[in-house]
This record gives structure tokens, C-alpha cells and sequence, in this order.
């Protein structure tokens, strides 16, 4: 009884993103966290998310969300800045509180900027991320929120995720697009001290941007700061800890062939990984028909 009691009430840590690049905060995450279970889901199958408009981003992340929560896990972390952007909001405002108030989905954006006031010096701040991304401007009105005097000067660079999931992080055409994005980011704003890598892909060409950029331009990778804000958060929040299943494993499911996931996403964490793969519209339809609170 006491272990069907644990099944019910525990679950492992839900981590989503509409590819790879949740990869790397799954990596950080575990390594800052490493007594939990997690549960890893990539959309890989409908990336990438950045063109797509705010309603279809909302409609797959929340399919993700309800099938992680049918999974068990008490709490999800949308490890994607475009699913952030566009759906975290309104899945937090008006999903949860109608349909799983006990279970919470945090981002990967807030805890980004929550870092900026003790990491610039003269408030001038560069992004660089996906059209997406960009487009939301999430970051901007984070910034503004933690300090209006900020200056964020924003820069889409469309060309470097593709890149980076063909392959080609190291490649001569990747350098050259890095140089081309830091050349105009720096060229709007000579001022910019500190540069948010608003990508989780980004990690994978941080040695490229340094080389392209001053070195008294700081460099914030996302991975680090949003795995020391969700040990803050258990912390302040043992209702949710207490749920949240210990086993120091990680299980990867993908929309995508595991025959393709499984070498990149092996590239991403710098671990063997054995994905299993899931059809996110089936899997959606049955979560539908569940009571999610009575989980």
C-alpha cells in the first residue's frame, strides 16, 4: 500500500522543450539537483517552435504539460524560451488554477533576468535569441518589471538553432553567423556589457560568441541560473519538494525516431541517452479524458 501511496503522490520532475536545447538545462538541472527523478519530453517531431504563432505554441506546450502531469510529475519546467514566451503565462493563470492547482509550471525566462542586476554595470544588456522569442518580447518586459532604467537591446538570429541541430555548431558557416548577430548586437548598442544567450541551443556555440565579442562582455548562459533558481524554488516550497519523487535517474521521450534523438540529444548532455518515443496528439486525447486533479 505504502508503495502505490508513493506512486500516487510522488512523481518525477517534468523538464519539456520543443527540441534539444532543453537538453542543456536538463544538464545543469541535474547536476546542481542530482538526488531527483526526472522526466525528460522533446517535441521534436513539431520543432521548431519559433515561427509559430502564440495559439499553436500555447496548444502543443499544454499537450506536453497534461501528458508530464499524467506522467506524475507535481511540477514542469517548460525548458524552452519560445514555450516560455508564448504559452507559460496563460498556463499559469488560467490552466493550472482550473485544472491542476496542485502541480506548478514554471520557465526558463524569469529566473534569466532575475540575474541581470548583479551582473551588469551599466544597465545596457544584449539577447540574443530566436525570431520567436524576439517577437514575444518576454525578456523586455521581464526587464522592465525587475528594473525600468535597463536597456535591452534585442537581436533574432534565425539561423543559428538550425545550424546547431544539423550539426554544424563548429562549422566555419556557424562562426560566420555568429560574427554577423554579435557584429550587429553590439553595433546597436556600443554600450552593451552583458549578453543574455536567450537560447538553450546556445551553450553549444558559447566559445564562438566569446571569441566574436569583447571580453569585458559578459556572457549568461541560461542552464546555470535556471537550475540554482529551481533549487531556491524547492527550497521555498516544500509542498511541492515533498512530491517530488527521488531516484537520481532521468527517463528522455521524444515525438521524434529515437534513431534520430537519441546521438544529438547523447551531444547535448554529454551522456549516453535511450529515448522512447510518444505521439503527442494520442497521448493528448487521452490526458483530455482524465481528471488531472484526482491524479
Amino acid at each position: 500500500m505504502k508503495q502505490e501511496n508513493d506512486r500516487i503522490n510522488h512523481g518525477p520532475i517534468g523538464v519539456f522543450d520543443s527540441g534539444y536545447g532543453g537538453l542543456t538545462i536538463l544538464r545543469r538541472i541535474r547536476r546542481r539537483l542530482p538526488d531527483y527523478s526526472y522526466l525528460y519530453l522533446g517535441d521534436n517531431a513539431r520543432a521548431p517552435y519559433g515561427s509559430r504563432s502564440f495559439e499553436l505554441v500555447h496548444h502543443f506546450t499544454r499537450q506536453a504539460v497534461e501528458y508530464l502531469f499524467a506522467q506524475g510529475c507535481r511540477l514542469v519546467i517548460l525548458a524552452c524560451n519560445t514555450a516560455s514566451a508564448k504559452a507559460l503565462r496563460t498556463i499559469q493563470q488560467e490552466y493550472l488554477p482550473r485544472y491542476a492547482p496542485e502541480r506548478r509550471v514554471l520557465g526558463v525566462i524569469r529566473p534569466t533576468v532575475e540575474s541581470l542586476p548583479a551582473t551588469t554595470r551599466n544597465g545596457h544588456i544584449g539577447l540574443m535569441a530566436t525570431p520567436g522569442t524576439v517577437a514575444s518580447h518576454s525578456y523586455r518586459m521581464e526587464t522592465a518589471k525587475i528594473d525600468p532604467e535597463m536597456h535591452l537591446t534585442e537581436m533574432a538570429c534565425p539561423l543559428l538553432v538550425p545550424l546547431i541541430e544539423n550539426g554544424e555548431a563548429e562549422s566555419e558557416g556557424a562562426d560566420w553567423f555568429v560574427a554577423k548577430y554579435t557584429r550587429q548586437l553590439l553595433e546597436a548598442d556600443p554600450e552593451i556589457d552583458t549578453i543574455l544567450l536567450g537560447c538553450t541551443h546556445y551553450p553549444l556555440i558559447t566559445d564562438a560568441i566569446r571569441r566574436h565579442v569583447p571580453e569585458k562582455v559578459k556572457l549568461l548562459e541560461q542552464g546555470p541560473l535556471v537550475a540554482e533558481s529551481l533549487a531556491d524554488y524547492l527550497r521555498r516550497h516544500p509542498e511541492i519538494e515533498e512530491r517530488c519523487l527521488r531516484g537520481a535517474d532521468c527517463r528522455y521521450l521524444t515525438t521524434e525516431d529515437p534513431g534520430k534523438f537519441d546521438p544529438m540529444a547523447t551531444a547535448f548532455t554529454g551522456t549516453e541517452v535511450r529515448s522512447h518515443r510518444i505521439d503527442m496528439e494520442n497521448c493528448a486525447s487521452k490526458v483530455e479524458n482524465t481528471n488531472i486533479k484526482h491524479h
